[in-house]
């Protein structure tokens, strides 16, 4: 029997879980814990409710304040209006077995998702709710996905590789192409490649490995793959999910966690230097994390809990350092 989405956040939950009993696992030159999001900048919600049984995974915000968030129940797409935290559903997805997990919005208002484990990626139309294509990876778990000028890269979780979708003129998506992974980068046997974003020069891509040494961020460089582990000094990034990069400040989400840390990184994104952990008492599980101004938004994933559709889900927002 094929795996699940559910049993891949599962065990993603369970392998780590006696790794961090007591554990502090931000490590290195941190100056300790940030605030734990009790001042927030403004009168927009810091907290607002998802559909009931949605399963949120993915967040992106465009040029506008609205966020969206993917469904890993049946791929359906949730935007909601930050300023009231109101939404509705606006893409209904291809159904149960086509979960949407990472996603990305372009200027254009076309989104970019990754499918998770039925190997694909997605592009919908935001305006229209319309899937307008579908590509097959061949993948196992098509995770998370980054834009560049150039392109949309994808990461996936159970095989060394990327996947790169040409974006011609005004975005438009044109053909798929696998880029292996090669240098540092070491596969396990299990759940390895997470997060993925752009280095503050543009110049290369930074990827999660949960499975390398205890955790670790790699620069990759996108015309060969080659990867080099980022000199993050003693921190790691067991639990490392979705990347944010806002000028030389990466935030990285640690789900089990409950907490992003944060680090400030050189222009080429070698090396970077732990600066704080933002936590908050309404993360539960959160995963990835996306700006507007200076707020951070973050869906709470739940991965402790087993989904019904009952289950309630919300997002938070915690203020950006």
């Amino acid at each position: 029997m094929a795996p699940t989405e559910r049993s891949f956040a599962r065990r993603r939950f369970l392998t780590t879980a006696a790794a961090l009993s007591g554990a502090a696992l931000l490590t290195g030159t941190s100056t300790g814990t940030a605030h734990a999001a009790g001042t927030r900048p403004g009168a927009w919600p810091a907290r607002f409710p998802l559909p009931d049984g949605f399963q949120p995974e993915g967040i992106a915000i465009g040029t506008r304040p609205f966020a969206y968030f993917g469904s890993l129940a049946d791929g359906a797409v949730y935007r909601a209006n930050l300023a009231t935290g109101h939404g509705s559903v606006i893409s209904e997805g291809l159904g149960t077995g086509h979960p949407s997990v990472g996603l990305k919005i372009d200027r254009y208002g076309r989104l970019f998702v990754a499918g998770g484990v039925s190997g694909e990626i997605r592009v919908v139309d935001t305006h229209s709710g319309t899937v307008e294509k579908v590509y097959a990876t061949g993948g196992t778990f098509v995770n998370d996905v980054i834009l560049t000028p150039g392109a949309a890269w994808f990461t996936d979780s159970f095989q060394p590789r990327l996947y790169r979708l040409a974006l011609g003129p005004h975005g438009t998506p044109g053909a798929l192409e696998t880029v292996p992974l090669t240098g540092d980068w070491a596969q396990g046997p299990d759940f390895t490649a997470n997060g993925i974003e752009r280095t503050p020069d543009g110049s290369a891509l930074l990827a999660v490995n949960v499975f390398l040494d205890g955790g670790r961020l790699l620069r990759v460089d996108p015309r060969t793959g080659a990867a080099r582990t980022v000199d993050l000094g003693s921190s790691r990034i067991p639990n490392g999910d979705g990347l944010l990069l806002l000028g030389r400040i990466l935030y990285v989400v640690q789900q089990q966690q409950n907490a992003i840390d944060v680090f400030r990184l050189n222009e080429s994104g070698t090396r970077g230097t732990a600066l704080t952990r933002i936590t908050d008492p309404h993360f539960r599980i959160p995963t990835t994390v996306a700006a507007w101004g200076e707020r951070l938004y973050l869906p709470n994933a739940r991965f402790d809990v087993e989904p019904t559709p009952q289950t309630d889900y919300d997002a938070v927002m915690v203020k950006r350092v």
